[in-house]
């Protein structure tokens, strides 16, 4: 049974769920419960993606970007969840995924700049090492994490905003970066390159939004709280 259809639900299932998660109430019931379903439908698809992948080359795009995607919603969902040997555990080795990620997107986008047309399989070298970038990135914000804790308050709640939302792009933009795979599902005005740009563009118009009410601290439409391992009380989204 090929896992295709499977991979496809998956993806479709993720960015409804995402964009639910998106414009709901931070913390509200409504907001945990599609973000927790995302984070389901994205390992799925990332983890079928990877399959697929791998069965095409070992060195396929995809098995990477599989990766890549558990990676963020996995290190976005434990930001948000109390500290426990398992989360520290689970920080440590995403931070190895991050790293090699990294490796991996910064000689991919060295052979695609010294390639024909400065691309590898299509995709720009530019892409590739701004992939590369935010890999870095997001393992700095990692080697943070396990030196000195999780941070709280605003910082924390960015973390896992932004982690959530790059994990989304990568699905939204596979899917409506190639004109064929929106042309099979959407009708023909959705196929044009401004309206496939703008589902990405509106993504991270909502992404810097709440990025702004989290470092501005402005209050969020809602306010839970758990219990941070005796550490006092934490503003989760």
């Amino acid at each position: 049974m090929s896992i295709l259809p499977i991979h496809i639900a998956a993806g479709g299932l993720a960015m409804v769920l995402g964009a639910v998660a998106l414009s709901a109430k931070k913390g509200g019931t409504l907001h945990r419960r599609s973000g927790l379903l995302f984070v389901c439908a994205m390992v799925v698809m990332g983890t079928t993606a990877s399959i697929l992948g791998f069965l095409k080359s070992p060195t396929d795009g995809n098995v990477f970007a599989g990766f890549m995607t558990a990676y963020f919603v996995g290190t976005a969902l434990t930001t948000v969840r109390p500290a426990t040997p398992w989360t520290r555990g689970f920080n440590a080795a995403a931070l190895i995924v991050a790293a090699g990620l990294a490796l991996v997107d910064i000689a991919g986008g060295i052979e695609a700049y010294k390639s024909p047309g400065h691309a590898r399989n299509g995709v720009p070298f530019v892409m590739l090492f701004f992939i590369a970038a935010v890999m870095l990135l997001a393992a700095i914000g990692d080697v943070r994490v396990m030196r000195s804790g999780m941070r709280r308050g605003g910082p924390r709640l960015a973390r896992h905003l932004w982690r959530m939302c790059f994990a989304l792009f990568i699905a939204a933009g596979s899917f409506f970066s190639i004109r064929q795979r929106v042309a099979r599902i959407l009708p023909e005005p959705f196929t044009t390159a401004p309206m496939r740009a703008l589902p990405i563009l509106l993504l991270f118009a909502a992404m810097f939004y709440w990025l702004w009410r989290v470092r501005s601290r402005r209050p969020l439409p809602v306010v839970l709280r758990h219990d941070d391992g005796g550490n006092g009380a934490e503003p989760s989204p």
